[in-house]
This record gives C-alpha cells, sequence and structure tokens, in this order.
C-alpha cells in the first residue's frame, strides 16, 4: 500500500480530552515521525501538531478518532511519499 507524508494540526481548547488524545497519540505512535506542543495560556488554547507517515488507512484512523473528540479541532495535510529508490541519482 502507497505511503503517504503528512502533518495535523490540533488545536485544543477543552483540556478535558487531553488523556483520550494522547491515548490516540501513543496508539498510532508506529507512524509519528515527531510531536510538537505549544501552550497559548494567553488565548485559553493548547496547539500540537503532528507529523506522520503511513497509509491512507492509518492516517484515517488517526485522524478520525481525534476529531471525534470534544473540546478540539483537527486539520491535516498529506502528500504522496517519496520512494527512495526511484529518485536516486546515478
Amino acid at each position: 500500500m502507497e505511503k503517504r507524508i503528512g502533518a495535523a494540526i490540533i488545536l485544543i481548547k477543552d483540556r478535558s480530552s487531553a488523556t483520550q488524545l494522547n491515548e490516540i497519540i501513543s496508539r498510532h505512535s508506529n507512524i509519528i515521525i515527531g510531536r510538537q506542543g505549544v501552550p497559548l495560556p494567553s488565548k485559553g488554547i493548547s496547539v500540537i501538531t503532528l507529523i506522520f507517515e503511513g497509509s491512507t488507512d492509518e492516517i484515517g484512523a488517526l485522524t478520525g478518532q481525534i476529531g471525534r473528540l470534544q473540546g478540539l479541532q483537527i486539520k491535516s495535510a498529506t502528500l504522496k511519499s517519496l520512494d527512495t529508490e526511484t529518485n536516486t541519482q546515478t
């Protein structure tokens, strides 16, 4: 199955879903390359960015589960992952 690389921005307005969010991210750690969290206390929100690589099914499972949580928003974008074998120079 074709792999895709992508990023997601998660805007957390209500921290009551934070435990569930962390559990979902942990369950999908096999496709997550990086994670960054930034609290914005002056605005009463936090932002988490995720970088991931996986199949469309794996990415959809991750973002779909997060999107069903209350008190947050998620937006993601994906691109076809470059195949290193076809992009080698000779």
